[in-house]
């Protein structure tokens, strides 16, 4: 079939069901936090990176493993420190005396799911390092590109309180991600299963993903995320997304907008709703659905708007109302 074809509908209950079988695994060992899974399977589907941001101890890192596990990925975990070097992000090579040679080792990037706890936390080299991994999708050690297993994907972490010690990523290199998910606190229903469930049958408080099956396979990810490219987009809903994006940048409440990155972002999240929904076509609540993430961490507020309390969000809440959405 051609690659540009329409989807199917045989095709798009499939890769809801897929989808649907990925979300059902995570919720084994994630209590709540709808909205982070929401946006860590559009990021997925998208092929796309995601920047979350949330206290320590809401689960994170857990969230990261078991999406990889439920797809049968690699897992990778990097802790980042004012010390970390970027070689110990990409690998290096070194002196092997049995051999005579010298051989490369893979650093942590060489997985389908990275998680890079605390970005912020290591100098500007070592972000510049991962970055250009993500951007590129290969590493090059020594002056040899090494190209990384698809589907890659990372899930980078900031801690949104505590900031002594940190190195805030550039604005040009936050809009590397596709999305800035928020993960807040569980509600209480949320957190009594959660604490049951931590310690039912179980020594200290390591929160294990035992309990998470592989239910499709790194493959079968690239062909959904291939699937999700060919989904209809109307003119009309593409043009919705270039103005709130175009509205950021005229915008008296905002320093910065955000710039055509954020259109195309908001296009490919708009697709991967689409088929996270089984249908084969986007709509302007699809666009809607991930304003938020694909723009809050692209455009910043003014310091009076600061001082009042107000973040990104409300800002985007403000334009969602005034640019006008269009009726298909």
């Amino acid at each position: 079939m051609n690659e540009t074809a329409a989807a199917t509908p045989t095709e798009l209950d499939a890769a809801a069901s897929a989808l649907a079988a990925i979300v059902a695994e995570i919720r084994k060992v994630v209590a709540g936090q709808q909205a982070v899974i929401d946006d860590a399977l559009t990021g997925l589907v998208a092929g796309g990176h995601v920047l979350v941001e949330g206290v320590p101890g809401l689960g994170k890192t857990l969230l990261v493993k078991a999406l990889a596990r439920a797809i049968g990925g690699t897992f990778a975990r990097i802790q980042f420190t004012p010390d970390l070097m970027p070689s110990d992000v990409t690998g290096h090579t070194l002196y092997d005396p049995s051999s005579g040679k010298f051989v490369t080792r893979e650093g942590p990037v060489f997985a389908h799911f990275v998680i890079a706890d605390e970005i912020n936390r290591a100098p500007a080299k070592t972000q510049a390092a991962l970055l250009e991994v993500m951007q590129e999708a290969q590493v090059t050690i020594e002056g040899e590109a090494h190209v990384l297993a698809q589907p890659f994907m990372v899930f980078a972490t900031q801690n949104p309180i505590e900031h002594e010690g940190t190195y805030p990523l550039p604005d040009a290199q936050l809009d590397r991600f596709l999305l800035n998910a928020y993960i807040t606190y569980p509600s209480a229903e949320d957190e009594v299963a959660l604490t049951r469930q931590v310690t039912t049958a179980t020594v200290g408080d390591r929160l294990s993903v035992d309990a998470v099956a592989a239910v499709v396979d790194p493959a079968r990810v690239s062909r959904l995320q291939s699937l999700a490219t060919r989904l209809v987009v109307d003119d009309r809903v593409l043009d919705y997304a270039v103005r709130l994006a175009r509205a950021t940048r005229d915008n008296a409440a905002l320093a910065h907008g955000a710039g055509p990155r954020a259109s195309i972002a908001l296009v490919r999240a708009a697709r991967a709703r689409a088929l996270i929904g089984a249908r084969g076509f986007a709509t302007p609540d699809d666009v809607k659905s991930v304003a938020h993430p694909v723009l809050r961490h692209r455009v910043s507020v003014t310091p009076e708007l600061e001082i009042e309390g107000r973040g990104p969000d409300s800002v985007i809440d403000d334009l969602l109302a005034q640019v006008e959405a269009p009726r298909l």
